[in-house]
């Protein structure tokens, strides 16, 4: 338990960086107890900690990555049949890309390909809104059991919504220039380690370039309501006791746009101040999984009653999961 711990604080969690950020604030004859000290320290902490973390869980990922180019995921997707095809669907969405706009393309690409479109709506589910580096940056923040679960209820979210649009029959909602696609199938490329080592850091800079900016506005905001906003005010509206919270955290997170990184920081700010458990979840979910971007973009691809029950089942699947949460905080 202590290993653990060691782990999750120093490592994970980089309490060290804390300390070193705060000693350094206070040497500049900063007050950490006021308002402005207590929010550079959390803002350099956090944007640190979360470069640091994104840049190690990125690299290693795309190195996975290049083993599974879309080719080759296309041809095993194509081997499983039923709920299996579903979970494996969502099980590959936890190691690509790390926001929904960078997930539609490959959802076009899957779909114009053949798959069934409840395959690749699991996938698309569960692309931006589990992964690997949430994971680790839940467990970070939230500890490894909240991460955990927030992992399989999202990945249960992904498979159960596949296989609604699939049983609903929405095949045919589908734009069809998407169905009339030619199939391309290309070999996969037989790279050598170095090839991976530097599309790994090509991916790593891609994406640094585009999640920096929803970082540090998320972390600006995580660290306004980390020291200006008082805990009552969170409590009143945001309070897991109040049956209105989880819609209303879900409702909020829709017009936003950011990825799980950008998200995280501020769901972990309204949880410091009061907000239940399962708010915050859905919150960011709401986020990364129903931003109005992505549902701008994806409408290219399906027509609008498509489009209309992706987005509702998703958010009552959110909600449910919200309420799910802040039923069970004690739990955790």
């Amino acid at each position: 338990m202590e290993v653990w711990n060691f782990i999750q604080n120093q490592i994970l969690g980089m309490k060290w960086l804390n300390v070193i950020i705060g000693n350094l604030l206070s040497r500049l004859g900063l007050d950490l107890e006021s308002r402005l000290g207590g929010s550079l320290q959390f803002f350099f902490y956090d944007v640190i900690k979360i470069f640091i973390l994104l840049s190690v869980l990125i690299f290693g990922i795309s190195y996975i990555q290049s083993y599974f180019p879309p080719e080759r995921t296309k041809q095993i997707l194509s081997k499983f049949r039923g709920i299996s095809a579903n979970i494996f669907a969502a099980l590959l969405g936890t190691v690509t890309p790390f926001c929904s706009c960078s997930s539609i393309p490959l959802f076009i690409g899957f779909t114009s390909a053949g798959l069934p479109v409840g395959i690749t709506f699991s996938f698309l589910i569960s692309s931006p809104l589990v992964d690997l580096g949430s994971l680790i940056l839940i467990t970070s923040i939230f500890g490894l059991q909240i991460a955990v679960a927030y992992v399989i209820v999202g990945l249960v979210l992904a498979v159960l919504g596949g296989l609604l649009i699939e049983k609903m029959g929405m095949e045919a909602y589908v734009e069809d220039f998407i169905r009339s696609a030619p199939a391309i199938d290309l070999e996969a490329e037989s790279l050598t380690r170095r090839d991976r080592i530097i599309y790994a850091k090509e991916q790593l800079a891609s994406t640094i370039k585009k999640v920096a900016p929803y970082i540090f506005v998320g972390v600006g905001i995580g660290a306004a309501i980390h020291n200006f906003i008082p805990t009552r005010y969170v409590e009143a509206l945001l309070g897991g006791s109040h049956w209105y919270s989880v819609p209303l955290a879900t409702l909020v997170g829709v017009p936003m746009y950011a990825d799980i990184f950008g998200a995280i920081p501020v769901a972990e700010s309204l949880f410091a101040k009061g907000a239940g458990l399962g708010t915050v979840l859905s919150f960011m979910m709401a986020v990364t999984a129903l931003s109005l971007p992505s549902l701008i973009m994806l409408r290219k691809a399906v027509k609008p009653k498509l489009l209309f029950t992706f987005t509702v089942i998703v958010t009552i699947g959110i909600i449910f999961i919200g309420y799910l949460f802040n039923a069970c905080a004690f739990m955790f």
